[in-house]
C-alpha cells in the first residue's frame, strides 16, 4: 500500500516561520485545513501547533476540529448551503457569507441556538468566484447589521482561486476603503479585513501589502512553502511537509514506444510516436497508485532520474532510464506533491496515512 506521510518538524518549522512573519506585523491568521480532508491524525499535528483559528470547507470536518480542540476559532469558508445551517451554526464560529437570504436564516438558527455566529462578509475583486459585488456592499450590509444572532466582524476576498486573478497592492486597498466607507456610513467598527491568503503573502515579503489588510488564511504556503507568483519555494520554508511513497511492484527492461496499432486509453488520452525512440529501451517501473489516488501530474519524482510516464486507475508507471540507483521489485519510491496531487491523495480511503518526525 503506498503512504502518505507528513513531516511533522518540517510542519512545525513553516509555521514558526509565517507565524512569526505576520505576528510582527500584529496580523490575525489561521490555518486552511481543507486540504487534510477531516484525516484526525494530520489534524491533530496541525492543532499541536498552537494554533487559535482553523479554516474549513466542510462541516464535517469542522465536527472533528471542535471535538479534538472545543476552544479553537473554527470558519467555515465557503457560503452556507441552507441544509447545513443548524451544524455550522453549532460548529463553525464564524463564516463566509455572500447571501441576504442566507444571512437571515443563520439568524435564526442562532437565535434559536441561543449563540451569536460571526460574519465575514466576502466581496467580489475581479476573480468572479464567491462575493457581494462592491456597488451593493452598503445595501447588503444595511440588511443584516443589525439581525440578532449575527456579528459581523470582517470583509474579505479571495484572488487565484477560479480565474487566476492575482491580488495587486491596489485591489488590497481597494478591499480596505470598503471597511472604512462601512465603518463611516453606519458608526461601527469592523475588526478584520480578511485579505491574506496563500497568494497574497509575495506582496507582503516585498512591502505591497497595505496596512488596513489584517487578516489572513493560509493553507498552501504552510504546507508547501509555494510562492504561486514565481513557483518557487519561499526562502526559510519547506517544500516538502507531505512525501508520498508507492512499492514497485513490477520492473523490466522495456521499448521505450508502445507496440501496435494506438487508440485513446481510457483516459481519454492518445499518444504519438517519436520515431527516433524505436529500438530504444529503458527501465520501467510499475507502483501501486493509480488515478484513483492522484494525477500523475501532480506527482514531483525525489529522484531525478526518474520520470512519470503516465497511469492508469490502479497503477503508476515510471521511467528509471538505465536505473543507475538499481532498484528492485519491493523497493519504495518517493515523490513530492503540488497542493492539488496532495488534495487527490488526502481523499483516497486506499492511502494509508502517517506522521514521521
Amino acid at each position: 500500500m503506498a503512504v502518505l506521510k507528513l513531516c511533522r518538524s518540517k510542519l512545525r518549522h513553516n509555521y514558526n516561520h509565517i507565524d512569526q512573519v505576520l505576528r510582527e506585523r500584529n496580523i490575525d491568521w489561521g490555518i486552511v485545513t481543507k486540504l487534510l480532508c477531516g484525516e484526525e491524525t494530520f489534524l491533530k499535528e496541525v492543532l499541536a501547533l498552537g494554533v487559535k483559528e482553523v479554516h474549513d470547507s466542510r462541516v464535517t470536518n469542522l465536527i472533528a476540529i471542535k471535538n479534538m480542540a472545543p476552544d479553537v476559532q473554527t470558519v467555515y469558508i465557503k457560503p452556507a448551503p441552507k441544509q447545513s445551517i443548524p451544524d455550522i451554526i453549532k460548529y463553525a464560529d464564524v463564516s463566509f457569507e455572500t447571501e441576504l437570504d442566507i444571512i437571515r436564516l443563520l439568524s435564526e438558527e442562532a437565535e434559536r441556538q441561543n449563540r451569536t455566529h460571526k460574519v465575514i462578509i466576502m466581496i467580489e475583486m475581479g476573480d468572479l468566484r464567491e462575493g457581494v459585488m462592491g456597488d451593493d456592499l452598503v445595501d447588503f450590509y444595511e440588511q443584516i447589521f443589525n439581525l440578532p444572532g449575527i456579528s459581523v466582524i470582517g470583509l474579505g476576498a479571495n484572488f487565484n482561486c477560479l480565474h487566476g486573478v492575482m491580488p495587486t497592492q491596489d485591489k488590497l486597498i481597494q478591499l480596505s476603503l470598503y471597511k472604512q466607507i462601512i465603518e463611516a456610513k453606519f458608526n461601527i467598527e469592523i475588526p478584520w479585513v480578511s485579505g491574506g491568503t496563500s497568494v497574497t503573502i509575495p506582496l507582503l515579503f516585498n512591502h505591497q501589502m497595505p496596512k488596513g489588510i489584517n487578516h489572513f488564511r493560509i493553507g498552501e504556503a504552510l504546507f508547501f512553502g509555494l510562492n504561486l507568483f514565481t513557483g518557487e519555494t519561499f526562502e526559510g520554508m519547506h517544500d516538502d511537509v507531505f512525501e508520498l511513497s508507492a512499492e514497485i511492484i513490477e520492473l523490466n527492461e522495456k521499448p521505450m514506444i508502445p507496440i501496435g496499432m494506438l487508440a485513446e486509453n481510457p483516459s481519454g488520452e492518445s499518444f504519438e510516436i517519436d520515431e527516433s525512440l524505436y529500438g530504444k529501451t529503458s527501465h520501467r517501473a510499475i507502483l501501486d497508485v493509480g488515478l484513483l489516488d492522484i494525477n500523475p501530474k501532480y506527482l514531483i519524482p525525489k529522484d531525478d532520474g526518474m520520470s512519470v510516464v503516465g497511469a492508469s486507475s490502479d497503477m503508476l508507471v515510471v521511467e528509471l532510464g538505465v536505473n543507475e540507483q538499481n532498484y528492485k521489485v519491493g523497493d519504495v519510491l518517493n515523490f513530492n506533491l503540488k497542493y492539488m496531487g496532495a488534495l487527490s491523495i488526502m481523499n483516497s480511503r486506499y492511502i494509508a496515512k502517517e506522521v514521521v518526525e
